[in-house]
C-alpha cells in the first residue's frame, strides 16, 4: 500500500512537472490524474479491459513524448488561442476564456464528456478566432472555423462596470443604504433624537426599511443574471433554476412586503395609501406586516446563527448529505472554492468587536454631525418658494426644490459611504499599535538601549537560534507578555557562549564585507572565535568594554584610602567590572604562557596567588598601593604591542617589560617581598652561590621566554588583538557602528530575538525551502561605463552614490586599502562595479542576499554538529581545514554544506537568458559570473530552439524548453595549470508544447521555474529585495510556523513577513514613499492577519507552503490584464481555498521602492489599474460572498475599496463644486440665500473636512505615525511627521490621490490596463516639461484646470460665501488639490525652476507638439503618436464605456448654458432658450472658420497665398469691429469676455471627449483632421497655462534653492551637498578643461 501512494505520488509529480501552463488550471490536471491514476491502478492489479479483453493498457502511451503531444498541447492550443482572441488583453473580457475559466469548466460534471482518450472535437477546444485575426491565406483552416462554436465563459464573466462594487459586496451596501434610511427617517422626526424610535409611528416608519432591503435584494439578483448572461451556455441547471427562483422570490418580496406595510396603517398617506386602494381598503394588521419581515429575515437569522457558531458552518458547506446541499444551494453556489473558511470562536470575537465598535462610532458621526444637523434645513429649503430663475428653467414648478435638496445632499451622501475608510484609519492604528506593543516591537530601538540589554543577548541567541533538547515550556499569561528575560550565559557554558560567539562574529564580519562598518568598528564588535577556557568568564564585544579600562586605571590611581567608592563605582558598571577581569585573566594567562622557567614560575605564581586572594577577601583595593598602576598598565600596553608583532627580534625587548613590570609590582604595589624573589636579580638562589661562576653559565631571569608564538597563531593573534583594543581604545565606543542602517539592523535583530518565535530545529530535522526570483532584463551589474556616464547636469551614478553613501564608500577603499584612481580601476574594477551594483536594484543585489541563507545553514549546521572541541576551535577552523583538504569528503565542513544544499535551493528564472547568450548580451555573463561566484546558485530560463519539422510544409519549427543551469566545474587551460571558468552546465531540460509566455509575463515566468525549485517552503523574492545575514539565522525558526495552527482551525499555507524599505534616504519623496510602504508593510499587515484574518499576498518576501500550493494553481495567477496584480491574487486563491495567511515580523527582508515622482507615479498607476481589474474578478465576488459579514467589510476597505474610496473623495468634490455650480447660474442661491442651508450648512463643512482628511493622506498618516511611534519613539514620530509636513508631504499625497482614482476609474470603465515598467533606477536628473505633460495630462491636468474654472465661475457668481473666511474654509482644500494636480510634478522635479532648464524644456515641449505623427513615430517624439496612444483604451471599450463617456462629457455643457444668461448684454432680456441656441450658432461659426483656414491654407496658400493672407486678415478685421461694436453699443464688459471664455473652452473640450468617443463615425464622415486640430490648440493652451507660473518663479533664484532644500532635506541632514550633486561636477569637468 505504501509503495502504491508513493506510485501515484510521483505520478502526479510527473505531470505536473510536464504540464506546463496547464499548472494554473488545478482541477483540469486533477482530471488528467483521474484517468491516468485509475489506468496505473489497472496495471498494478492487472485488470483486464472489459471492451477488448487484454490487460489494462494506457490510453496515451508507446510514442515518443505522447503525454505532452496528445495530452498537455491539445489544452495548450486552447489556451493559446484564447490568449489570441485576447488581442493582448485589449479585448473585452467577456470575449475570451482566461485561465480560470478552462479551469473551472472541469468544475462540473460536463468534464467527463471530453472522455479519455481526449475528443479533440468536444466543445472544450473549440476556439473561433475573430475574422481579423484568421490567417488570410490558410483556406484549409478558415474552414475548421465555419462549424466552430465558442464555449463561452465559465461560472464568472468579468464585465467593465462598476456595479461589481455593488454586486461583490451587496450585504455591506444593502446595510449601509438601510441603516441612512433608518437615520434620516429618525432624523425628520420632530424632536430628532434616538430614543423616538421606540415612538409607534416612527418606528412602523423605520421598519420600512425592510422593504428597501427586499428592493436591493431583487436589484442583486437582477444583477446577477446581467452580468452572468454569457456565462449561460455552460452553466448547469441548478445553477441557471438559483438565479431564476433568487429573482422569482426577490420580486415577490418586492410585492408582498409593501402591501403588508400599508395594511400596518389605519391611515397612510402617499403611496401606501395608493397600495391600499389598489388591493381594497380593508383596516390595518400591523401583525400581517411582522409576520412577513419574520419570513423575510428567517433565513439571515439562520445565518446569524451559523455566525455564531462556525464550526457548525464549516461542517454543512463541506457536507455532501442531500438535504444539507439543497440548503446550501439556495445560500451559495456549490463550488470547488469558497468552502469551509470560517475562523476559530477567539478570531470571531476579535474581529467582530473590532467592526462593531467602528460601525458603531461611524454611524453616530454620520447621524449627529451629518444627517441630523441638515434636516431642518432641508424642510425649510422644501418649504421656500423660488420663483426668478437666472436662467431658462426648464422644471420651473418643480416640487419642493428637488434639484437645491440633491445639491446639498450629494456630497454627503458620498462622505457618508467613504467616511467607514476613515475610521478604519483610526482603527487599524490604535489596535495595529496594541498589537505591534504586545509583540515586543521597539524595546530596542537605539544602541544605548542594546548596551544596556546585552547581557540577555547571548542567553537569547541560544534560546531562539540554537535548537535546545529540551522541549521549551511555553509561558502563557499577561506575566509572560510583558517580560521576556533569557538566562545569562554562565561562566560555565562554555558551549553557549562559543555558538554565541560563532554567530554573532558571522553577523559582524557579513556587516564589514557590506562596508556598513569600518576596520576598527569590527574590531570592536567582534567577540573572540576561539574560546579561551582559561578566562572562565564571558568575553564581551570591546565596543561594550571600550575606555573601560583607562578610566578604571585612572579611578585606581586616586582611590587611596577610598577603596569602597572604588568598588561601588567598579559594581554599578558591569562592563568596567567585566573589562577589568578579563585583563587581569588575560595578563595572567600570558605571563603563564611566555614564561618557561620554573624558577620564574614560581615567582610569578606566588604574586598571583596573593592578588587572587585579595579578590577572593575583597581586600585587594585595601591592601594593594594602586598609584603605581599607570606605570604598570603603560607597560603592559607595550608588552602587547610587542607580543603583536610576533618577531623573534623583539624578544629582548619583551623581558625587559617583564622585569619592569615586576619590579613595579614587587617594589610599589605590593607590600613586603614576594616568596621567591630573594636575590632572584642577583643570582643566589637554592643556596647556591652564582657570583663564581662565568656570565654565560649564570641563571638569567626570564631567559626562557616561549616566544615568538609558532602554534595556534591566529587564535594567538586574536586574543592579544583584543586585549590592545581594551587596553587602548581611550575614546568611548558609544557611535559604533555610526552607519544608520548598520545600527538599525543590529537594533532589529537584536530585539527580535525577545520577540515571540518558534524554537529552532536542528538543520537537519527543518523544513527544507526554495526562492524564486523571477528575472526579466532589469541590471545584473552596473557597468564601469554606466557607473562613469554622466547624466546632462554631468553627474554620474558613481560620483552621486559616493555623495549619498560617503561613509560606505570610505569603508570600501579602506577593505582594499586602495589609495589611487589607478589601482581603483585597474585590479579593483570588479569590486568597484559589486559596490556600486550592491546600492542599487540589481540582479547582484538580490543573489548576494539570498545566498545568505546557505551560509547561515552551513553555520548552523556546524554549530549542530561540531563536538566540544571543535566548537572551541570556531567554524573558521572547519572551514581552514576543509580548503587545505579539498578531497576529504568526511570532513565536517564538507558535511555542513551539503546539508546546507540538502535544505536550501535558490532558483533564478532569467526568462531570455538563452537569447542575452546568443546575442552576446552582457547581462548573460553577469549572470553567469554569479552562477560561478555562488555554485549552489540555478538559473532556469526558456530555450527556444528551431529544430527540423516533422510536417513537410514547414522545413523548422521552433522548440520551446524549460531549462536549468548552473555553472560549469573549473576547468583547466592546456597553457596553465590554474583554473578557468567560462561555461555554464544544463541540468535539465524541459520540453514545453510552444511559448511559455501566454499571460502576465512574471507569473508565467515563476510558472515555467517552479518545477525546479524543492522542499516543503517556497520563498518568492523579487529582483528590488535583498536580504541580510542576520535575519538568515531566523529562518528555519520561521519555517516551523507552518507545523503551528496560530489559534484557527488551519495550518499556515503563507507565512508573511516585514519588510524594510531602504531606498528611503535619498529625497523627501523616496521618504514619504518608503514611510507609506513600511507602515503598510508592518502595521497594515500585521491587523490584517490578526485579528482581522483577511491578509493576502502583497509582495515577494512571502514564504509558501510549496506543497499546498503545487496542487492549486501555483504562487500566482497568469491571465493577461485580469490578474495583473498577479501577487494578491495568490492570496485570494490561498483563502478561497482554505488556506491560512500569517504575518510575522520578527524577520525581515530588505526591499528597493520608486524613488521619482514619475516612477512612484507609475507605480501606483499599475496598483490601481490593478486594483480595478481585481473589483470585476471571480475572486473578489467570491470573498465578498463566502466571508462572513465582518470578514467581507475587512475583505472589502483593505482591497478594492480603499480605492473605491478613493475615488468617492474625488467624485465629493465634483458633486460638491456642480452642485454649487447648479445653485449660482440658476439663481437658486440667490433666491434662497436667507436659508441657513445655504448659507451656513455646518454638515457640508463637516463632509469636505472628512474628505479633505483622505485628500491629504490622513488615511495613510495616522498609521505611519503609530508604527515609527513603536519602533522610533514617539517623539521621533512626531518630528518625523512635522518634518514631512514642511517637505510637503500633504501635495504628494494629494496628487496620488489623482493618480490613484485616474487609473482605477479608466480601468474599470474602459480597461487599458498594463503592467508599467518603473525603471528602479537612481532618479536625480531633470524631467522634461514634455515627459511630465505625457504623463500627467489626463489624469492631473485636465482634472486641475477643471476644478480651477469651477472655482472660478463658483467665485464670481456665487452668492452664500461671500464672507471671505467661510469661502476659503469651505473651499481652500479644493485650491490646494487644484494647485497640487496641476504644479505638483514640476515642484518635485530635481531643477524644476532653474531657467536654463525651462528654456530647454520650452523647446523641447514646442517640438514635440509640432511633430507629425504616424506609423513607427514614438509617442515622445510626436503629439499626435501620443495623443493616438492616450486614447487608444476607447476603441476597445465597448457600448456601455463609451455611453459613459459621452454621458460624463455632458457636463461641460453646463458652463455655457449657465453663463450666456450671466453676460450683460442678455441679463436684461428675457430668459429665453433662443439665447442659449444662438451661443452655439456662434460656437458653429468659430469652428466653421477654423475649419475654412485649415482647408484654405492647405489648398490656397501655395497658389494664391496673397489672396490667402487678405482673407485672414478680413476675418481678423471683422472680429475686431464686431468685439468693438460690442463693447461700445451693447456694454460688453471685461468680465462678459472673461465669461465668454470660460463658457466656450468647457464646451468645446466636451465637444472633443465626445469626438472621441465616437471616433469610427468621424473617421468616416472625414472630420477627424479637424478633431485633431482643435485638441492641439487645446494641449497648446494647457501648456501654456501649466508653463507661465513655472517661468515665472524661474526668475527668481530663491525658489530653485528652496525647492532643492525642500526636495532632498532627507540628503541634507544626513551632511550631503546635493548642489555638488546636481550641478557641482559639471564645473568641475569645465575647469579641468581649461
Amino acid at each position: 500500500m505504501q509503495q502504491r501512494k508513493l506510485l501515484y505520488m510521483g505520478l502526479y509529480l510527473l505531470i505536473w512537472g510536464e504540464a506546463a501552463n496547464l499548472r494554473f488550471m488545478p482541477e483540469c490536471l486533477c482530471y488528467i490524474y483521474h484517468h491516468m491514476a485509475f489506468e496505473l491502478y489497472g496495471m498494478l492489479a492487472g485488470n483486464v479491459s472489459p471492451l477488448t479483453g487484454e490487460p489494462v493498457k494506457p490510453a496515451y502511451g508507446g510514442e515518443n513524448e505522447a503525454f505532452l503531444m496528445k495530452v498537455i498541447k491539445p489544452i495548450y492550443d486552447t489556451i493559446f488561442k484564447e490568449a489570441v482572441r485576447s488581442k493582448a488583453g485589449k479585448a473585452k473580457h467577456s470575449h475570451w476564456r482566461n485561465y480560470d475559466d478552462l479551469n473551472e469548466f472541469f468544475w462540473s460534471v460536463d468534464c467527463f464528456r471530453l472522455g479519455w482518450p481526449m475528443r479533440i472535437n468536444s466543445e472544450f477546444f473549440s476556439v473561433p478566432l475573430p475574422h481579423e485575426q484568421r490567417g488570410s491565406n490558410k483556406d484549409e483552416e478558415n474552414k475548421s472555423y465555419a462549424g466552430e462554436r465558442w464555449m463561452g465563459k465559465v461560472n464568472f464573466v468579468e464585465i467593465r462596470s462598476f456595479w461589481h462594487v455593488f454586486r461583490s459586496f451587496d450585504r455591506m451596501w444593502s446595510f449601509y443604504i438601510l441603516c441612512l434610511q433608518a437615520m434620516i427617517i429618525i432624523a425628520w422626526n420632530d424632536t430628532g433624537n434616538l430614543g423616538s424610535v421606540f415612538d409607534g409611528d416612527v418606528f412602523k416608519k423605520v421598519l420600512s426599511i425592510f422593504i428597501t432591503a427586499a428592493i436591493l435584494k431583487l436589484a442583486q439578483a437582477l444583477l446577477d443574471i446581467v452580468l452572468s448572461w454569457k456565462a449561460r451556455n455552460v452553466m448547469s441547471l441548478h445553477v441557471k433554476l438559483r438565479y431564476i427562483f433568487k429573482v422569482i422570490s426577490a420580486a415577490a418580496w418586492v410585492i408582498i412586503l409593501p402591501v403588508t406595510y400599508a395594511f400596518s396603517w389605519k391611515n397612510p398617506s402617499g403611496f401606501a395609501q395608493t397600495i391600499k386602494n389598489w388591493f381594497g381598503n380593508g383596516s390595518g394588521s400591523p401583525s400581517l406586516f411582522i409576520l412577513a419581515v419574520f419570513i423575510y429575515l428567517s433565513p439571515n437569522i439562520l445565518s446569524a446563527l451559523l455566525f455564531l457558531f462556525p464550526f457548525i458552518r464549516r461542517y454543512l458547506e463541506r457536507s455532501n448529505n442531500g438535504v444539507v446541499k439543497l440548503m446550501m444551494w439556495w445560500s451559495q453556489p456549490r463550488l470547488f472554492v469558497g468552502r469551509g473558511m470560517q475562523e476559530g470562536p477567539i478570531s470571531l470575537i476579535k474581529y467582530s468587536t473590532f467592526w462593531v465598535l467602528l460601525i458603531l462610532s461611524k454611524l453616530a458621526f454620520s447621524y449627529y454631525l451629518e444627517i441630523k444637523p441638515l434636516v431642518a434645513p432641508t424642510k425649510a429649503i422644501m418649504n421656500a418658494r423660488v420663483s426668478v430663475y437666472s436662467w431658462h428653467e426648464f422644471f420651473p414648478h418643480a416640487k419642493n426644490n428637488i434639484g437645491v435638496v440633491i445639491a446639498i445632499w450629494g456630497p454627503i451622501m458620498l462622505v457618508y459611504f467613504m467616511d467607514t475608510q476613515i475610521w478604519y484609519a483610526i482603527f487599524s492604528t490604535i489596535v495595529g499599535g496594541i498589537y505591534g506593543a504586545f509583540r515586543r516591537l521597539g524595546e530596542i530601538r537605539t544602541l544605548e538601549l542594546l548596551r544596556s540589554r546585552f547581557d540577555s543577548i547571548p542567553g537569547a541567541f541560544n534560546a531562539r537560534l540554537i535548537p535546545t533538547d529540551q522541549i521549551e515550556k511555553k509561558k502563557k499569561g499577561l506575566k509572560a507578555t510583558f517580560s521576556r528575560r533569557f538566562d545569562q550565559v554562565s561562566t560555565d557554558k562554555e558551549k553557549e557562549a562559543a555558538r554565541f560567539a560563532q554567530l554573532w562574529n558571522k553577523i559582524i564580519t557579513s556587516l564589514r564585507e557590506e562596508d556598513l562598518i569600518d576596520n576598527r568598528e569590527m574590531d570592536l564588535m567582534l567577540v573572540p572565535y576561539w574560546a579561551d577556557r582559561s578566562l572562565n568568564l564571558i568575553q564581551w564585544p570591546p565596543f561594550l568594554l571600550a575606555s573601560k579600562i583607562p578610566i578604571a586605571v585612572s579611578m585606581a590611581k586616586d582611590s587611596f584610602g577610598k577603596s569602597q567608592e572604588l568598588e561601588k563605582r567598579l559594581s554599578r558598571d558591569k562592563y568596567m567590572k567585566s573589562a577589568v577581569l578579563e585583563c587581569y585573566t588575560s595578563f595572567r594567562n600570558i605571563i603563564n604562557f611566555l614564561v618557561l622557567g620554573e624558577r620564574e614560575k614560581i615567582v610569578m605564581q606566588n604574586i598571583f596567588q596573593r592578588v587572587d586572594e585579595l579578590i577572593e577577601r575583597g581586600e585587594l583595593l585595601r591592601d594593594l598601593d594602586l598609584g603605581a598602576l599607570p606605570d604598570l598598565y603603560e607597560r603592559f600596553v607595550k608588552l602587547i604591542e610587542c607580543l603583536l608583532e610576533n618577531r623573534k627580534e623583539v624578544k629582548d625587548q619583551i623581558v625587559i617589560l617583564l622585569l619592569d613590570m615586576l619590579e613595579i609590582v614587587t617594589r610599589d604595589i605590593m607590600e613586603g617581598d614576594v616568596e621567591g624573589m630573594q636575590d632572584s636579580s642577583h643570582g643566589g638562589t637554592s643556596g647556591k652561590d652564582e657570583r663564581m661562576t662565568p656570565l654565560d653559565q649564570q641563571y638569567q631571569f626570564l631567559g626562557r621566554l616561549q616566544f615568538p608564538v609558532t602554534t595556534d597563531t591566529e587564535a594567538w593573534q586574536e586574543k592579544i588583538k583584543r586585549l590592545h583594543l581594551l587596553l587602548t581604545v581611550k575614546e568611548s565606543a558609544m557611535d559604533v557602528p555610526s552607519n544608520l542602517d548598520a545600527k538599525r539592523r543590529i537594533s532589529f535583530f537584536s530585539n527580535s530575538l525577545f520577540m515571540n518565535m518558534p524554537s529552532a530545529p536542528k538543520v537537519r530535522n527543518m523544513l527544507s525551502f526554495s526562492v524564486l526570483t523571477p528575472y526579466f532584463d532589469e541590471p545584473v551589474l552596473f557597468s564601469l561605463e554606466h557607473l562613469e556616464e554622466p547624466n546632462e547636469d554631468g553627474v554620474s551614478i558613481l560620483f552621486y552614490l559616493q555623495k549619498i553613501f560617503p561613509d560606505e564608500w570610505k569603508n570600501f577603499l579602506q577593505r582594499f586599502d586602495c589609495k589611487s584612481d589607478e589601482k581603483l580601476r585597474g585590479e579593483l574594477e570588479e569590486e568597484l562595479r559589486l559596490w556600486a551594483s550592491y546600492r542599487g536594484q540589481t540582479l547582484t543585489k538580490t543573489v548576494r542576499g539570498m545566498m545568505y541563507f546557505r551560509q547561515a545553514l552551513e553555520l548552523q549546521a556546524f554549530l549542530d554538529m561540531a563536538k566540544d572541541e571543535e566548537l572551541m576551535k570556531g567554524y573558521k577552523a572547519a572551514e581552514l581545514e576543509s580548503k587545505e583538504n579539498p578531497t576529504s569528503e568526511r570532513s565536517l565542513w564538507t558535511q555542513c554544506q551539503s546539508l546546507a544544499d540538502m535544505k536550501f535551493t535558490y532558483v533564478v528564472s532569467c526568462q531570455q537568458y538563452s537569447i542575452h547568450k546568443r546575442s552576446g548580451d552582457s547581462r548573460a555573463k553577469e549572470i553567469l559570473k554569479l552562477m560561478t561566484k555562488y555554485p549552489s546558485l540555478r538559473v532556469a530560463y526558456i530555450d527556444e530552439v528551431e529544430e527540423p519539422s516533422k510536417d513537410s510544409s514547414r522545413k523548422i519549427d521552433k522548440v520551446y524548453y524549460s531549462a536549468l543551469a548552473k555553472a560549469a566545474l573549473p576547468t583547466k587551460s592546456i597553457d596553465s595549470s590554474e583554473a578557468v571558468q567560462n561555461l555554464d552546465q544544463v541540468i535539465y531540460r524541459i520540453k514545453l508544447p510552444g511559448p511559455a509566455i501566454l499571460g502576465e509575463g512574471k507569473p508565467e515566468n515563476q510558472n515555467h521555474a517552479i518545477i525546479f525549485t524543492r522542499g516543503e517552503g517556497l520563498q518568492t523574492i523579487d529582483m528590488n529585495q535583498d536580504n541580510y545575514m542576520e535575519e538568515a539565522f531566523k529562518m528555519r525558526n520561521l519555517l516551523q510556523e507552518f507545523l503551528k495552527k496560530h489559534g484557527g482551525p488551519r495550518y499556515p499555507t503563507i507565512l508573511g513577513l516585514r519588510e524594510h524599505i531602504f531606498t528611503g534616504s535619498v529625497s523627501s519623496l523616496a521618504w514619504f514613499m518608503s514611510n507609506q510602504e513600511t507602515s503598510f508593510v508592518t502595521i497594515g499587515q500585521r491587523l490584517l492577519a490578526n485579528p482581522l484574518k483577511v491578509r493576502f499576498h502583497y509582495g515577494h518576501p512571502d514564504v509558501f507552503d510549496r506543497l499546498f500550493h503545487l496542487t492549486r494553481g501555483g504562487v500566482s495567477k497568469a491571465s493577461k490584464v485580469v490578474n495583473l496584480s498577479e501577487d494578491i491574487f495568490a492570496g485570494f486563491n490561498s483563502t478561497l481555498r482554505e488556506g491560512n495567511v500569517t504575518h510575522h515580523e520578527y524577520i525581515q527582508v530588505g526591499k528597493g521602492r520608486d524613488v521619482g515622482l514619475n516612477q512612484i507615479s507609475m507605480f501606483e498607476a499599475k496598483i490601481a489599474n490593478g486594483n480595478g481589474e481585481q473589483t470585476m474578478s471571480r475572486d473578489i465576488y467570491r470573498l465578498g460572498h463566502r466571508f462572513d459579514f465582518f470578514r467581507m467589510l475587512s475583505c472589502y476597505f483593505t482591497t478594492v475599496g480603499f480605492y473605491f474610496s478613493t475615488l468617492l473623495t474625488v467624485l465629493t468634490v465634483y458633486i460638491f463644486l456642480y452642485g454649487r455650480l447648479y445653485l449660482a447660474l440658476s439663481g437658486l442661491e440667490e433666491g434662497l440665500n436667507k436659508q441657513r442651508a445655504i448659507r451656513e450648512n455646518k454638515a457640508l463643512q463637516v463632509a469636505l473636512a472628512s474628505q479633505s482628511v483622505v485628500q491629504i493622506g490622513f488615511l495613510l498618516a495616522l498609521p505611519m505615525l503609530m508604527e515609527i511611534g513603536l519602533e522610533k519613539g514617539f517623539r521621533e514620530a512626531f518630528s518625523e511627521f512635522v518634518l514631512m509636513q514642511i517637505q510637503l508631504a500633504p501635495v504628494f499625497f494629494t496628487f496620488s490621490l489623482g493618480t490613484k482614482t485616474h487609473y482605477y476609474g479608466r480601468t474599470l470603465l474602459h480597461g487599458g490596463a498594463q503592467y508599467r515598467g518603473t525603471g528602479r533606477g537612481f532618479v536625480v536628473f531633470h524631467a522634461k516639461f514634455a515627459d511630465n505633460y505625457r504623463l500627467y495630462s489626463r489624469s492631473h491636468f485636465v482634472k486641475g484646470i477643471e476644478l480651477v474654472i469651477l472655482l472660478v465661475v463658483y467665485h464670481i457668481f456665487g452668492h452664500a460665501y461671500r464672507g471671505v473666511v467661510a469661502y476659503i474654509l469651505i473651499t481652500i482644500t479644493i485650491w490646494f488639490m487644484a494647485g497640487t494636480w496641476l504644479f505638483a510634478p514640476f515642484l518635485f522635479n530635481p531643477s524644476g525652476f532653474e531657467w536654463q532648464k525651462i528654456l530647454d524644456d520650452w523647446t523641447d515641449w514646442h517640438k514635440w507638439i509640432s511633430n507629425r505623427g504616424g506609423i513607427g513615430v514614438p509617442p515622445a517624439k510626436s503629439w499626435e503618436s501620443w495623443w493616438e496612444k492616450e486614447h487608444e483604451h476607447l476603441q476597445h471599450s465597448g457600448m456601455r464605456g463609451i455611453a459613459t463617456e459621452i454621458i460624463l462629457a455632458l457636463r461641460f455643457f453646463i458652463y455655457q448654458y449657465g453663463l450666456v444668461y450671466h453676460l450683460s448684454i442678455t441679463t436684461d432680456t428675457n430668459k429665453s432658450v433662443l439665447v442659449y441656441g444662438i451661443s452655439w450658432m456662434i460656437i458653429i461659426l468659430i469652428l466653421g472658420l477654423m475649419k475654412g483656414i485649415s482647408v484654405g491654407r492647405r489648398r490656397l496658400s501655395a497658389d494664391f497665398q496673397l489672396v490667402f493672407r487678405l482673407i485672414e486678415g478680413s476675418i481678423f478685421i471683422t472680429f475686431l469691429a464686431i468685439l468693438i461694436i460690442l463693447i461700445a453699443v451693447a456694454k460688453m464688459t471685461i468680465k462678459d469676455i472673461i465669461v465668454c471664455i470660460l463658457a466656450v473652452m468647457p464646451t468645446g473640450w466636451g465637444m472633443l471627449l465626445i469626438a472621441q468617443a465616437c471616433r469610427p463615425l468621424l473617421a468616416k464622415t472625414g472630420f477627424w483632421g479637424s478633431v485633431r486640430a482643435l485638441a492641439r490648440g487645446y494641449e497648446v493652451i494647457m501648456g501654456l497655462l501649466l508653463f507661465t507660473p513655472v517661468a515665472f518663479l524661474a526668475w527668481f533664484p530663491f525658489v530653485s534653492e528652496f525647492q532643492t532644500r525642500m526636495l532632498f532635506n532627507q540628503a541634507f541632514s544626513r551632511g550631503l551637498q546635493i548642489s555638488r550633486i546636481l550641478g557641482g561636477q559639471r564645473r568641475d569637468r569645465a575647469n579641468s578643461k581649461e
